[in-house]
């Protein structure tokens, strides 16, 4: 009788929890758009992505903008610079100082390492893009 109580158990835990971030992950705020750019490093304007630690924002791209950020030179991680946590409006690009992007509606700000809440209320994350380095050139894409 233990056997089966304690089966029961398992089940029901291997049941309620759900392996699935799919809700997080799929942000009704943000559209899903279809973008590739490169920047060359050899450019003036890009030199800060040259060294860890330093990020380049472009506002050209993505829905509000996009933010480049170099971890260890052969590491990139970018992220969507529109405030994930309400629609798009005049008021949710986001600007970045240092490691912070601070959304001008709500003061939200978020980690452009990890695309994190630091500061402000939020369920989601910033959406982050893929990045590739190849040589001189960086790669970003969705």
């Amino acid at each position: 009788m233990k056997k089966i109580f304690s089966l029961i158990a398992v089940f029901i835990i291997f049941t309620a929890c759900s392996g699935s971030d799919d809700e997080v992950r799929n942000n009704p705020n943000l559209p899903d758009l279809n973008f590739r750019f490169q920047l060359d490093l050899s450019f003036p304007e890009y030199n800060d992505l040259q060294f860890p630690g330093n990020s380049f924002a472009t506002y050209n791209q993505g829905v509000r903008g996009v933010v480049i950020y170099n971890l260890n030179n052969s590491q990139y991680v970018a992220f969507e610079l529109s405030d994930p946590n309400h629609p798009p409006n005049s008021c949710s690009g986001m600007t970045v100082n240092g490691v912070i992007a601070t959304c001008g509606c709500e003061d939200n700000q978020y980690n452009v390492i990890t695309g994190e809440i630091v500061e402000g209320e939020g369920r989601y994350t910033m959406k982050p893009y893929r990045v590739e380095r190849f040589g001189n050139r960086i790669e970003v894409f969705n």
